[in-house]
């Protein structure tokens, strides 16, 4: 997987370390699972945001959070406004990793996902903050690309799914928390839309039990 630069244009590896290390540092960006979930080494975070893009639950999950016959859903990243944004963190890997942490993430992310270069912004006061960050993203071309469907829609695919890594509604529950704590300011009606949708279901699975 070779990462784009900016928005289309494809840069090679030579590029790719002259343009991301700085102060032998590359970094990349996670909205997903990765912000609570790295299992890669790090030395340092930064809650920050991108713009022109907004965080939809259309992808499916034939892996970790669901299966090749019931795939869940997870998010990736639709082009937006220019004025959008979509919080997460950037995570700051040193030089001797990045080729172990990228093969990692590279086989984590297989199931339609491709590396892109986008810039970084944040509210953090500190030196080394990244300009510009490696994020992971599914585009619509991509094999398990699941579409737009209705928040009800999707909140009844993700209560009945679970892969490798766990269930499918966990992942909702723990990225709506983590925004919450990382950008209480930021309303990303689409991920908390669902997570009360899911809780609903859930509620009334409770009682039925019962």
């Amino acid at each position: 997987m070779k990462p784009d630069k900016s928005e289309n244009s494809h840069i090679n590896d030579n590029e790719l370390s002259n343009d991301l290390k700085n102060h032998n540092m590359f970094w990349i960006f996670g909205y997903g699972s990765l912000i609570w979930k790295t299992n890669f080494p790090f030395i340092k975070k930064h809650p920050g945001y991108i713009k022109g893009y907004t965080r939809r639950f259309y992808q499916f999950s034939p892996d970790h959070r669901g299966t090749n016959d019931l795939p869940g859903r997870v998010v990736t990243l639709l082009p937006s406004t220019n004025e959008s944004r979509v919080w997460g963190i950037a995570y700051a890997i040193e030089n001797r990793d990045i080729d172990n942490v990228c093969a990692g993430l590279d086989l984590r992310e297989q199931a339609g996902y491709t590396k892109k270069v986008v810039q970084f912004h944040t509210k953090t006061n500190e030196n080394q903050i990244p300009s510009e960050v490696t994020v992971y993203i599914a585009d619509e071309n991509n094999e398990w690309f699941a579409g737009e469907a209705s928040i009800q829609q999707i909140a009844s695919r993700i209560a009945v799914c679970s892969g490798t890594s766990g269930s499918n509604p966990e992942y909702v529950h723990k990225l709506a928390a983590e925004m919450r704590r990382i950008a209480p300011e930021e309303d990303d009606k689409h991920l908390f839309e669902l997570e009360l949708a899911l809780k609903s279901i859930e509620n009334k699975k409770g009682k039925q039990i019962l």
